[in-house]
């Protein structure tokens, strides 16, 4: 059966396709509104798109039947771990089976002598860390939002640790994956190297569930550090940040976080969070290691950001004071809408080589000066990463011209040697630029596609758009 927007079938047909499904989940297969308008629905600006049925598994077996039972009758599956994503990942555009994992939440083992766990794919970052405490163990990679491991897998997330720990790519050691035809793999080990065959498991990763249904996962995870010492450092403009930032860089300073707020971002922190910061480009700092480490890392960045026109540093030292300090950080969505009360949130996000971050932002801001909009920027600027949340109305023009901008970001990013998005991911939301970006490469990824899911029923319409699977 081809699957397309303007012919999905009813519900009542594909139950029929579907019927064992109804006899291995019992009331764990839900067609109620609400259930599929929340499973339809992610935290961007894009309209939901909801699926015909949401089926909970509690087993990666249970995933493999239910993959078996769609593909039978080629209805599409679509993956739900918490619905954070932010370019419609979860919107079921040609209906089909949504397969929630929240109730796959188990941590099945940590193994504190090889720095490693074992978890169930609807495991949250707050729940594994929780699990890793009493080990002396966290893991680091910190996306801001507490997604699913397996979701930040699908979606190869990062956040504000990665100039130090990596991206969830760099933190996965293996896990089992549920193909399209039901069957389950294991692409490797749980060694820390190896020259054994190609790197399937990095395929699955930041495939966003059109390649595969990730089961479980092992992760790395390191120690909690003797000392965490957090900074807030105030610049003349955003060059002056930048600058800072990749001399911090060069000179090899293992800074954890450094993540810059521009001065309407900070403007709005003060209104939402009852702060007075300076209204100015801010950098926040964070560095782990030794007491002695910490104190060297801080002086030496401290100095650097003075020889850039930087203020003096504003510390926080201890894990609760720097907390607090980075709540201005974390904030920084609910802070931006807050500026234009019942508004919502359209996030975009590109990254381009660091070099060219300056004067990325800068070219942005006053495309957004030209144009009227609000948008706050907020940056990993140690990865070359930023974000613009849009506060927009209902107003169609108003939309027309947030995604106008969003347009020229983009192709401005690309031009510089970046991509569309450093962090948010493809989704059906930027899926128009991936040609631009990767050329005949696209042509490599859709042959992957078609020879791990040959009838498209893997989260159809996301990253390959168009796509035309085999017949």
């Amino acid at each position: 059966m081809s699957w397309h927007a303007a012919d999905r079938t009813s519900y009542s047909q594909r139950v029929n396709d579907v019927a064992g499904l109804a006899t291995l989940l019992g009331d764990r297969l839900v067609t109620h509104p609400d259930v599929l308008r929340q499973h339809g629905t992610d935290e961007s600006y894009h309209a939901p798109q909801p699926p015909d049925a949401v089926a909970y598994p509690q087993t990666i077996d249970e995933i493999a039947v239910i993959v078996s039972e769609c593909a039978r009758s080629a209805t599409p599956i679509i993956p739900f771990g918490a619905g954070t994503s932010l370019e419609g990942h979860v919107a079921a555009s040609r209906g089909g089976v949504c397969i929630d994992l929240s109730r796959m939440n188990r941590v099945l083992e940590v193994r504190p002598d090889d720095m490693d766990a074992d978890v169930q794919p609807g495991v949250t970052k707050n729940q594994l860390n929780a699990a890793l405490r009493d080990h002396g163990l966290f893991f680091p990679v910190d996306p801001g939002s507490d997604a699913t491991i397996g979701g930040m897998a699908a979606t190869r997330a990062s956040g504000t640790t990665t100039v130090r720990y990596g991206t969830i790519r760099e933190n996965v050691l293996s896990m089992r994956v549920v193909l399209a035809d039901g069957r389950i793999i294991r692409p490797s080990s749980r060694a820390r190297k190896s020259a054994a065959g190609y790197d399937l498991t990095h395929l699955f990763i930041g495939s966003e569930g059109t390649l595969g249904i990730i089961g479980e996962l092992t992760v790395r995870v390191v120690g909690v550090p003797e000392a965490i010492a957090a900074a807030r450092c105030m610049f003349p403009s955003v060059e002056a940040a930048v600058r800072s930032v990749m001399e911090t860089i060069q000179i090899g300073i293992p800074v954890t976080r450094i993540e810059l707020l521009d001065e309407v971002q900070i403007d709005a922190v003060n209104r939402y969070s009852g702060r007075d910061y300076p209204v100015a480009p801010t950098l926040f700092y964070e560095f782990h290691g030794s007491e002695r480490g910490v104190a060297e890392n801080a002086e030496s960045a401290s100095g650097i950001a003075a020889d850039n026109g930087g203020s003096s540093f504003d510390w926080a030292t201890g894990q609760k004071e720097g907390a607090k300090l980075w709540d201005a950080r974390h904030d920084a969505y609910y802070a931006a809408l807050a500026v234009r009360p019942g508004s919502r949130g359209f996030a975009t996000d590109v990254c381009v080589p660091i070099s060219r971050l300056a004067e990325c932002i800068v070219a942005t801001q006053e495309d957004l000066r030209a144009s009227g909009l609000v948008a706050p920027i907020v940056g990993h600027v140690g990865d070359g990463n930023f974000h613009l949340i849009f506060c927009v109305s209902e107003d169609a023009g108003e939309l027309a011209r947030v995604e106008a901008l969003n347009d020229r970001l983009v192709r401005r990013a690309l031009a510089m040697g970046g991509t569309c998005t450093g962090e948010h991911g493809v989704g059906y939301g930027k899926a128009r630029y991936m040609r631009e970006e990767h050329g005949d490469a696209m042509d490599v990824m859709a042959a992957i596609k078609r020879a791990l899911d040959p009838a498209g029923i893997l989260n159809p319409g996301k990253i390959l758009y168009p796509f035309r699977p085999n017949k």
